[in-house]
């Protein structure tokens, strides 16, 4: 399978037969953010990727979306969601390009955070938001008043500190960065004319939207949000929402290489328009040249996994996942083929506290009185896909 390391942008050249000309035309009209520069590197061809999806109700510029949309988003009236980045999925793809891994980030996940005033220790999702409105805050008490610089400026401090905050937690280097906003995800699938996928079982979630029977479904646009967006009436909750978003991304890979799309003249450009208009890459990602590069490649697999979580817990009335740093750093840096370096003795925690955020390293216990020794939760069922390719979740 393609590798879906940038949520269809790259796919949408792959295999397409467009002349050179042409492609890179396509390649130069994508949205770009230099906040990778000067970061830490990958040594040698192998290459770390973060997929940044966002739970805004607003376009890529800071703009409301049209009633009409919201309505299709089953998104309430556009202020919910903030900018939390309720997808994070950090790919690796090795030096030759065949076993690619991708790692489900728990958008609850409570971590180290760094430069945000007021906070040492948040969700992860929160990262993204919490500075980007710092960002936007200390800019406007500068004289700033230009809404599109607020924006600009406050988003791309918003996807540094994520980057920065993935970076600490897995103990890996980010090269390039895919991101999409909640609109993005509805118009990719409406682009494609649907998106299939199985389901063991029957669901309805009254907040999500999402009512499907057990069986296999071509969703429409507003459907595939709603799928994707699941969390409520779930065995697992947020962790088997994380299985969704991997099955979507596994049908759009799919449904790019089985359709016929590339010989389809418009919906190729409708995609290509929708990649354009919703994507935002990290600058210097020549997607042309990586589009061709990778699809020359034969014997691709693309393996998903999601990060291990301790136990759940509350913090500040708030349900967050706790999780094991060093734990982390090594199942993902072995993963990626990385010789994980030997934490310092002094440094090294298998849990944070969540009843004191001062930096204890001593196991908590939640209010209910039960040890951090408890059973960790259930990460639910792996998506498999049924043997016509079609990707099926619990």
């Amino acid at each position: 399978m393609r590798p879906l390391v940038a949520l269809a942008s790259a796919a949408v050249l792959l295999g397409s037969g467009l002349a050179w000309g042409e492609a890179q035309h396509i390649g130069g009209g994508f949205h770009t953010s230099d906040v990778l520069a000067g970061a830490p590197k990958s040594t040698g061809s192998a290459e770390n990727i973060l997929l940044i999806g966002l739970d805004s109700r607003k376009d890529r510029d800071g703009n409301d979306l049209p009633a009409s949309v919201l309505s299709a988003l089953h998104a309430g009236d556009g202020e919910e969601g903030g900018y939390n980045t309720n997808t994070l999925i950090l790919v690796h793809v090795p030096a030759d390009g065949q076993h690619i891994v991708a790692f489900s980030i728990p958008r609850d996940d409570y971590v180290a955070v760094h430069g945000i005033d007021g906070y040492d220790h948040a969700k992860i999702k929160e990262a993204y938001g919490l500075m980007k409105a710092q960002a936007e805050q200390k800019l406007a008490d500068e004289g700033v008043t230009d809404q599109a610089t607020l924006e600009t400026d406050g988003r791309d401090a918003g996807r540094a500190e994520t980057l920065q905050t993935v970076r600490e937690l897995t103990g890996v280097p980010i090269d390039r960065f895919a991101e999409v906003s909640l609109v993005g995800f509805y118009d990719i699938a409406k682009a494609l004319g649907g998106v299939k996928v199985c389901l063991n079982h029957a669901v309805s979630d009254s907040y999500s939207g999402a009512r499907f029977s057990a069986g296999v479904h071509t969703l429409n646009a507003s459907q595939a949000l709603a799928f994707v967006r699941q969390r409520h009436g779930l065995d697992n909750g947020d962790l088997d929402r994380t299985h969704r978003q991997q099955a979507f991304l596994i049908s759009v890979a799919h449904s790019l290489q089985s359709s016929g799309i590339f010989g389809d003249l418009d919906k190729l450009n409708a995609l290509v328009t929708v990649a354009q208009r919703d994507i935002v890459l990290s600058s210097g990602w020549d997607i042309v040249d990586y589009a061709h590069r990778i699809g020359d490649i034969s014997g691709q697999n693309l393996a998903f996994r999601t990060l291990p979580v301790l136990r759940y817990d509350t913090v500040d009335n708030q349900d967050v996942n706790i999780v094991d740093p060093a734990a982390i750093r090594s199942q993902v840096q072995t993963a990626f083929g990385i010789t994980p370096p030997q934490p310092p003795a002094t440094t090294t925690r298998q849990l944070e506290s969540t009843s004191d955020t001062s930096g204890s390293d001593t196991p908590s216990t939640d209010t209910a009185g039960q040890a951090s020794q408890d059973p960790a939760p259930d990460q639910g069922a792996p998506v498999v896909s049924t043997a016509s390719g079609v990707p099926c979740v619990n």
